[in-house]
């Protein structure tokens, strides 16, 4: 399947200023398949599991020096690893720090050699290797799959490339607009994990992949144990559940239980978050850019990393999604506000750490709110999403004059278009937003 990461794999094989690369993001979302794609393109792969060879960590036990290291590496899998014809692939790294420790000595001593890892709950070990990589590593994060890469996946190009094409003034045609809000619907309900698609788009009906999602939210909610040094297993699933059922709103640790004892579920939060399973949306008040320099870090909604993962923590029913309408569905959860959160964040940098921000009107006794507040170019733009084809705005044009704005983004079941400063885009074309 094809995957938008998969160029910036080829961009980082073919640059001659390139640092030792590092993939990261939660488990199961496609990092080890992307990376043996790009092995392709070599004459050779020396692929390093440090779960599965754990003999192989001890390689790095007492020298860190990449000659002695691919020595020993070579002769273990009988592989060559040469400059510029091998690819040498450190997967699950997170399994021994001494091999993350030395990647800084790859770049510094073999830069010509092409080094990639991978691996998930990197933030932990990370936090125990002082000024890791500053200057040496490049990161690249990596998510479920896009709606786009879903379409490519399950229909072909043809349909991505019509929202590719589609404009404001140039709205894609209704039949072909009513089938990309059916596929939206699909995408819904399976949400982006790589294995979930493929059992799709192999034939699987659509329980089969649910059952699929199952198997994933379970082997999750196994990984809590790898956590449990840091956060009772207990309060990391008591949380992760709730960020499903707030979703759309703050987020309240007091919410999180019904004993109303909040205490240790911030910290369970934070592993979550450094884990990739789950995002903030944090407050921001928007009165310029960048965004994140008025954000309020004590205001903050969240959001599950799958749209799949979140409806089956919800309880929904394949049955439910396919026959009751717009309005009745996003209230179950805030399906839509959800979605466009993890596209925003899928298809921002892959360089560097997502940031989500909304806004809510800080005088008292008010209610005004805008899903998302996003930075276009040095603009400040807010995006408000609909369930369906109607709803008010209000929010947002008392965001628009307050902070005397030139422009507004709805996202809809509604088709390409613009009533006077907010420009309508498809709730699927998120990935339009930054050059419509």
């Amino acid at each position: 399947m094809e995957r938008t990461i998969d160029s910036e794999l080829l961009l980082w094989k073919e640059s001659r200023s390139r640092s030792v690369l590092l993939v990261r993001g939660a488990r199961q979302v496609g990092k080890t398949y992307s990376i043996r794609k790009l092995s392709t393109q070599f004459a050779h792969l020396a692929e390093v599991n440090f779960e599965e060879d754990l003999p192989v960590g001890s390689f790095f036990k007492d020298s860190l020096n990449p000659a002695g290291i691919i020595e020993k590496l070579s002769a273990y899998y009988d592989v060559p690893i040469v400059k510029g014809d091998t690819l040498l692939f450190f997967d699950e790294i997170q399994a021994c720090p001494d091999a993350l420790r030395s990647l800084r000595f790859f770049h510094e001593k073999m830069p010509e050699l092409h080094v990639v890892a991978a691996g998930s709950l990197l933030e932990f070990t990370l936090a125990e290797i002082p000024s890791f990589g500053v200057g040496r590593i490049t990161n690249l994060f990596m998510y479920p799959m896009t709606f786009n890469e879903f379409l490519t996946a399950t229909q072909g190009k043809a349909l991505s490339t019509v929202i590719a094409k589609a404009s404001l003034s140039d709205p894609i045609d209704h039949a072909i607009h009513k089938k990309l809000l059916d596929r939206f619907r699909v995408y819904q309900m399976l949400g982006g994990m790589p294995a979930v698609v493929e059992a799709y788009r192999s034939g699987s009906d659509l329980r089969t992949c649910q059952n699929v999602i199952d198997g994933l939210l379970t082997s999750f909610r196994d990984d809590f144990a790898k956590y449990k040094k840091r956060s009772p297993v207990m309060k990391l699933q008591e949380v992760f559940e709730s960020v499903v059922y707030q979703a759309g709103r703050k987020f309240k640790y007091s919410n999180v239980s019904s004993t109303g004892n909040s205490q240790g579920y911030k910290d369970a939060l934070e592993l979550l978050v450094k884990a990739g399973l789950v995002y903030k949306v944090h407050h921001s008040s928007a009165r310029g850019v960048p965004l994140g320099a008025q954000m309020n870090p004590n205001k903050f909604k969240a959001i599950v990393f799958d749209l799949g993962i979140h409806q089956r923590i919800l309880g929904l029913d394949i049955s439910d999604i396919l026959i009751e309408d717009d309005i009745q569905l996003i209230n179950k959860g805030s399906l839509a506000e959800c979605f466009v959160g993890l596209e925003l964040i899928a298809h921002s940098s892959p360089r560097l750490h997502p940031s989500l921000y909304y806004w809510h009107r800080e005088a008292r006794a008010s209610n005004a709110e805008v899903d998302y507040v996003i930075q276009l170019n040095e603009e400040v733009v807010p995006v408000e999403v609909k369930a369906g084809t109607k709803g008010q705005m209000q929010s947002m044009a008392i965001f628009i004059k307050e902070r005397d704005l030139e422009k507004g983004i709805r996202l809809s079941h509604e088709n390409f278009a613009k009533f006077g400063n907010i420009q309508i885009i498809p709730i699927y074309a998120v990935s339009r937003l930054r050059d419509i």
